[in-house]
Formats: C-alpha cells, sequence, structure tokens
C-alpha cells in the first residue's frame, strides 16, 4: 500500500514537473504576452450572432472560455447540441495557432498571420488530423474580424 502511494505521488511530480517544461517552450522569449492572444481573450463569455451565407440564415450561440492558467482560448459553437464543435487557440512559441474539431470528426490545424493591433485576423491551415482527402469537407481557414468591442466576424 505504501509503495503504491509513492508511486502515485512519485507520478504526480513527473507529471507536474512534465507540464512546467511544455509551459516553458510554449511561452514567450522575455515572459512577454502574445498580443494577437490577449485579443481573443477579450472574447471571454456568451455570444450570439446571426450565420448568413452557404443558404442558410439563423442564430448562432458560441461559448469563449480562457483555460489553462491563461493559456489556451476554448471556443464552442452550438453548445449543447449534436453538432457542437470546439476550436482551441493558442500561443506556440511566437506563432498563435488553432485547432478546430469539426463535427465531421476531423481536426484543422492553423496559424494566424497578423500582427499587434489588427482588427482582421487570418487563420490559415497547416495541417488536419482525420483528414482522409484533401476533397474531403474541412475547415480550410478562417478569419475573425474584430469590429468592435461587442462586435466578432467570423468568416
Amino acid at each position: 500500500m505504501r509503495a503504491r502511494a509513492a508511486l502515485s505521488l512519485l507520478l504526480l511530480v513527473s507529471a507536474f514537473a512534465v507540464a512546467k517544461a511544455e509551459d516553458k517552450k510554449t511561452s514567450r522569449p522575455g515572459g512577454a504576452k502574445h498580443p494577437l492572444f490577449e485579443q481573443f481573450k477579450q472574447l471571454a463569455g456568451e455570444w450570439v450572432g446571426k450565420e448568413v451565407g452557404n443558404g442558410s440564415e439563423g442564430e448562432v450561440h458560441v461559448k469563449y472560455k480562457v483555460t489553462s492558467n491563461g493559456s489556451t482560448i476554448v471556443e464552442t459553437m452550438f453548445p449543447g447540441t449534436e453538432h457542437e464543435m470546439i476550436t482551441t487557440i493558442h500561443p506556440d512559441g511566437d506563432d498563435l495557432v488553432l485547432k478546430h474539431y469539426c463535427a465531421l470528426g476531423n481536426q484543422p490545424h492553423m496559424k494566424a498571420r497578423g500582427k499587434a493591433g489588427d482588427k482582421k485576423i487570418p487563420f490559415e491551415f497547416t495541417h488536419a488530423s482525420n483528414l482522409k482527402s484533401e476533397k474531403d469537407m474541412y475547415m480550410h481557414d478562417v478569419t475573425f474580424t474584430f469590429v468592435d468591442k461587442d462586435t466578432l466576424k467570423t468568416e
């Protein structure tokens, strides 16, 4: 029993050490905050918007949550529905990256272009998980436009 408790404690300490090492890997030089990421942190909360285009129009519910000690943003689209999807946004060194967990079962990865103060932040496709063919449907890119403090446009 004592050996099992000691092993559990050792595993917990090891996991913490690995997490701390990973944290250093993804932080910016000198501990600076990523300016584009800071813009996305301001989205925290529940949003209601309108979907337009693609022959459909309707209300869209989206939640933004800052998590993992402020290092990741989770966007939840259509929360609580069978089409619920999440997208994570986080710094990776000097880059800002996005991973979309699609209801279609694939996970596109993208990298942001842009600089501090940009109102329009485009993310461009880098690769995808669980994509059988480039001909399959998947989110290839997305652009977030910060219109004002109460208006976000995504394309």
